[in-house]
């Protein structure tokens, strides 16, 4: 047969566990067509690539990451950063920014609510600072925020809005008149006010994004939603639809609609059926419903077991269990899939719950794909639950040396055994038999260092973001975010961010792993990632990137 590449002397990690290592392969119209020794070569014809012996693996698969969500940041204004010692501080820092920036009809800020002291910000206190023009105060981790009344006069807001999701989306109220502070969905509307996005400015980051994936070696991207801007999702999508019919989208982008209020969620299985029959071409696919169950643990939105020791209080989650069982009923029968923000251990319970309780109504018809996606903290009764039911864990690994956090500063929240045992237990669910993939979870182009696949390799091994890590100052941490058990090795990396993935997406008929008869995605390297030390490994980088068999770089 004649090849249009043949690579032997290669040292290939394949991903296929029926064949996980090789040493040759050939390449014919974009699909392998021989992996195996040298001496099956003798069937193909065509030049032949000597590598001397350079290591070889799949194209990655970032199983979680916000491609959509990014470009509205590319254009949002998140505002002036800072940080103060309490309520005055911030009041003072803002008054005296309006002064000297005068006119403005927005002013915007980001602060972290942690400087507040516990001290509380309303809108009153707003309009005293700026009472002429809008005031948004983003907090940092971009899901909650502080507006004052011109903000919520422009979006309708009153004491008579309903919360979309109590207790864990909400208007913040008190004696029942809104305070200007909205956490999760009741928040993200605020936020890409007066954003917007012509096709050439959602053209122009998808092309850096792209030329990220071309050169580091991600062939398959899972976007993970916009909330709250279905306008913007839709067309962004389109966009994508369009570059892939003209032939410039080499990459797979799987999509999903999302749902982040309950009472949308007929409306958001009927826009799932249409994505999934208008978003269908080469290299896009919507299939999934993505649901915001839980929030964040540093703003108390993500739902726990055990209450948070500083508030006493387990917060909320978007459905029960048997709402969970019903939207699976619905997704079961229309074919598609499910993902799941699940950072705290009852948001992943109730889905696991809700999970277990579709498998019994609908026995062997039940055919459901779920991920939970994040798992930051998990309750020791539902580790083994995963394998159990079937149920997708999705990590992000760079998470897992703590971003700039110690054990020290998660002991207010969960108390030091909890603190230093029980977060980012990814390794005892990937031993329990449970597919267990990884991604990135960015909601920023800006260099994409963030979305560095090796980066997340590295700290997935180490839990240690070091001198030696290619990542921000602002991240590294002082030891490793125990505890050790929970480290992974670099082959499960690898596993986690290409085999699974494409289980994950339902695509590892064609994605995923160096098998004859798959799309040609892999990567070459000059060093042996199998026996490249762990620190510093972010670092690493593909010397030749191939998708469906062309070299991309």
């Amino acid at each position: 047969m004649k090849a249009d590449k043949i690579i032997k002397n290669a040292k290939i990690f394949t991903a296929d566990k029926d064949k996980p290592e090789a040493t040759a392969l050939a390449v014919k119209d974009g699909k392998f067509v021989y992996v195996g020794d040298e001496a099956g070569l003798s069937a193909y014809e065509g030049e032949v690539t000597d590598l001397g012996g350079k290591f070889i693996m799949p194209g990655i698969i970032d199983s979680h990451v916000h491609v959509i969500t990014s470009i509205g940041f590319e254009y949002a204004d998140l505002g002036v950063h800072f940080e103060c010692d309490g309520k005055q501080g911030a009041l003072e820092f803002m008054a005296d920014y309006i002064h000297k920036n005068p006119g403005l009809n927005r002013y915007r800020f980001m602060l972290d609510k942690k400087f507040l002291n516990g001290e509380i910000l309303t809108k009153e206190d707003l309009d005293a600072i700026c009472p002429d023009s809008e005031l948004v105060i983003l907090e940092a981790e971009c899901h909650s925020n502080w507006v004052n009344s011109k903000v919520l006069e422009m979006h309708g807001i009153t004491d008579d809005t309903p919360d979309p999701v109590p207790g864990l989306s909400y208007y913040v109220r008190i004696d029942g008149h809104v305070t200007g502070n909205a956490f999760e969905s009741a928040s993200w509307p605020f936020l890409f006010d007066g954003v917007e996005l012509t096709y050439e400015k959602i053209e122009a980051p998808l092309l850096r994004l792209i030329d990220y994936c071309v050169n580091t070696g991600v062939s398959v991207l899972f976007d993970a939603g916009f909330p709250e801007h279905e306008q913007i999702h839709e067309r962004i999508y389109q966009q994508l639809r369009t570059m892939d019919q003209q032939g410039r989208l080499p990459i797979y982008i799987d999509g999903c609609y999302m749902l982040t209020n309950p009472r949308k969620t007929d409306e958001a299985l009927k826009e799932l059926k249409r994505f999934n029959r208008e978003f269908n071409t080469e290299h896009i696919k919507v299939h999934t419903l993505k649901i915001l169950m839980d929030g964040t643990l540093k703003i108390h939105t993500a739902a726990m077991v055990t209450p948070y020791v500083d508030t006493h209080e387990t917060g909320f989650t978007t459905f029960d269990a048997e709402g969970i069982a019903e939207i699976l009923k619905q997704l079961n029968e229309m074919g598609m899939d499910l993902h799941i923000h699940t950072v705290g251990e009852r948001a992943s319970r109730i889905v696991l719950d809700g999970v277990e309780l579709a498998r019994k109504a609908l026995g062997d018809k039940y055919c459901v794909k779920v991920t939970c996606a994040h798992l930051e903290i998990q309750d020791d009764a539902d580790l083994s639950r995963f394998a159990e039911l079937g149920v997708i864990a999705n990590f992000t690994p760079k998470w897992h040396g703590g971003t700039g956090d110690t054990v020290e500063d998660w002991i207010p929240f969960f108390g030091e055994e909890r603190a230093a045992s029980k977060m980012y237990r990814c390794k005892t669910i990937w031993d329990s038999g449970a597919l267990v993939t990884w991604s990135s979870d960015e909601v920023f182009y800006g260099d994409f260092s963030p979305w560095n696949p090796f980066l997340g390799m590295e700290i997935g091994m180490t839990r240690w973001i070091n001198e030696k890590t290619q990542a921000d100052d602002f991240d590294r941490t002082v030891a490793a975010y125990p505890p050790d058990s929970e480290r992974m090795g670099i082959e499960e990396m690898i596993l986690g961010y290409t085999i699974n993935g494409a289980k994950q997406l339902g695509i590892e008929d064609k994605k995923g792993s160096i098998t004859a008869g798959k799309d040609a995605d892999f990567l070459v390297f000059d060093n042996d990632l199998l026996t490249a030390e762990h620190e510093g490994f972010s670092y690493n980088k593909p010397a030749d990137v191939y998708i469906c068999g062309k070299k991309m770089n």
